[in-house]
């Protein structure tokens, strides 16, 4: 049986001492751990490759593998991610409201750190480092549990941020990593309450129902992301290709990758021919409707109900031809999972009432879902993207690792 109890105690230990750590030692911790990314990218990368050969020797499909995939440029990448950690403000201490009530009382309301922070992902290693930069930035400690696809990737890189933090002289214990990427211990996260704080899933829609089932530790849901792309009667037909086209291929891998594309009625005939010839070059299948099936050809794959409701990551794009801009909506709101929603349109009525009527963390109007991401929205590197309407919504940054402590001083005051 795994004992999660020795583990849980360090987290505790270590979230009690970083609370209290002042916002220059944890800016030297986290540009330590970025120097010491990229002094051993060498070890880094050596170790990655063993995890990609295991995992294609599984017979992983290669969208998969590729967010395993590590080489010096994204190493790089994720060293700088680090660093804008550092240049972000730090919300800890932050003060959000404060006032003096008639009776004299002296009433602030503070952010503070969440406590310990554990999250479960899978065959991610960018994901280990953003999550404790920002835990670590936030005053939190990090339990990461990622998947055994990454096992030794992962391992790798919570050592060298253990040993960055020691230099700093911050607890080793402020970042750990579960070792057993058992479904034993995954679930001893969800039943660590008194030890986690709260628990954030990334990945597959079976880990995240799997710890909204069955946590008893709060869970943030994160990640799933059957995102669509509408097409109005009025947009223009090259800039849709290209988002399209941005949004379905550029990472297929990943959450904000578009996988369901609804064309209105009077502009399929035009744009399929074209957007297919332009999605055959990274052989991209199509799953379609009638409509879409009597354009294109024998090519189409007839589309499933199954095929609507699925996140692919993958060369895979539903395809459906809709009347007009209410059937879109109702088709996003009978199969989204609330992360990023997209119109391509030249009407502003359109795009104002697509935005007003489409429940998701990220509306967009003419751009890619692809920009669902805490770099590209401003908040430096994310912890994760949050489907839930309670506490964090969209992109989770270091705002959204804190919570808020109410401080009221007095001179003797009681209550009548």
């Amino acid at each position: 049986m795994f004992d999660f109890e020795p583990i849980g105690r360090k987290a505790k230990e270590a979230s009690r001492s970083l609370a209290l750590a002042g916002t220059e030692q944890k800016n030297r911790s986290l540009s330590l751990i970025a120097e010491e990314l990229i002094k051993n990218k060498r070890a880094i990368i050596d170790q990655n490759r063993l995890d990609v050969k295991a995992a294609e020797a599984k017979g992983v499909k290669s969208s998969l593998v590729d967010r395993l995939y590590l080489n010096e440029k994204r190493i790089e990448g994720i060293a700088d991610g680090v660093e804008k950690v550092v240049s972000l403000p730090d919300p800890v201490g932050m003060i959000e409201y404060g006032e003096t009530r008639p009776n004299g009382l002296r009433v602030l309301k503070q952010r503070v750190p969440l406590g310990t922070v554990g999250i479960i992902y899978e065959s991610r290693p960018n994901v280990t480092v953003d999550a404790a930069a920002l835990c670590l930035k936030s005053g939190n400690a990090a339990i990461l549990r990622g998947g055994s696809d990454a096992i030794g990737t992962n391992t790798v890189l919570v050592t060298i941020m253990q040993d960055a933090l020691e230099k700093a002289g911050l607890s080793r214990e402020s970042v750990q990593l579960l070792a057993d990427t058992s479904r034993e211990a995954a679930n001893a996260m969800m039943k660590a309450h008194g030890y986690i704080d709260v628990l954030i899933p990334r990945g597959g829609a079976g880990l995240i129902r799997s710890c909204v089932e069955n946590s008893t530790v709060p869970v943030i849901e994160t990640g799933v992301g059957n995102c669509h792309i509408y097409v109005d009667s009025s947009a223009s037909i090259p800039m849709a290709i290209d988002i399209i086209d941005n949004a379905k291929t550029q990472r297929p891998g990943v959450c904000n990758a578009a996988e369901s594309l609804l064309l209105h009625r009077d502009i399929a005939e035009e744009i399929l021919p074209k957007l297919k010839k332009r999605l055959d070059q990274h052989k991209v299948e199509i799953r379609g409707c009638e409509i879409t099936k009597m354009i294109l050809g024998s090519c189409v794959v007839p589309a499933t109900e199954e095929d609507w409701a699925t996140e692919f990551l993958d060369y895979i794009l539903a395809v459906k031809v809709v009347d007009n801009l209410y059937d879109a909506i109702d088709h996003i709101r009978k199969y989204s999972t609330g992360h990023s929603e997209c119109i391509i349109t030249d009407s502003f009525e359109a795009a104002a009432e697509f935005q007003r009527l489409v429940d998701a963390a990220a509306v967009y109007v003419n751009a890619s879902t692809r920009f669902t991401d805490g770099y590209e929205l401003g908040l430096g590197a994310e912890i994760g993207i949050s489907t839930a309407k309670l506490h964090a919504r969209g992109p989770m940054g270091l705002k959204e690792l804190t919570t808020i402590k109410y401080l009221i001083t007095g001179n003797g005051q009681i209550r009548q």
